[in-house]
């Protein structure tokens, strides 16, 4: 497996892309719509209630960044999904996975010994209710 590799200008510019890419939802729907199978431009803009131009500026920023390939067939624009670009996102996600972890590592420690070092509530004393008493009389 490949390991992020931060001092390569290339690979930068492809996440520059996709991660532009993918900071609108409409595209990330996009995308997941596209997961399930290619579909034609329109069939993409109606669940957004939006136009085939603004469907088509989404679609050709997913083109830019490599995510998307479109086949002209007659007047039909067919759309399919090319996941080979998320690799590098995915990629740069898991350099930083480690520092995560060790950081809920340490926290789930500190909430352990915190939790070693108090008191349980059933062990401690109640103390009587001032209010309950007066009812009793």
């Amino acid at each position: 497996m490949d390991e992020y590799q931060p001092s390569r200008p290339a690979a930068d510019a492809v996440l520059d892309e996709v991660f532009a890419a993918l900071s609108d939802r409409t595209r990330r729907e996009m995308l997941a719509r596209l997961s399930r199978g290619q579909c034609s431009v329109g069939e993409l803009a109606a669940p957004f209630s939006m136009s085939l131009a603004a469907a088509s500026k989404h679609i050709r920023v997913l083109e830019d960044a490599g995510l998307v390939r479109r086949e002209v067939l007659g007047r039909t624009h067919r759309v399919r999904l090319h996941a080979q670009p998320l690799h590098a996102g995915m990629e740069w996600i898991r350099h930083y996975e480690r520092f995560w972890h060790g950081r809920l590592d340490a926290l789930e420690a500190l909430l352990r010994a915190e939790d070693a070092a108090a008191p349980t509530r059933a062990s401690k004393p109640r103390s009587p209710d001032p209010a309950k008493k007066k009812k009793r009389r």
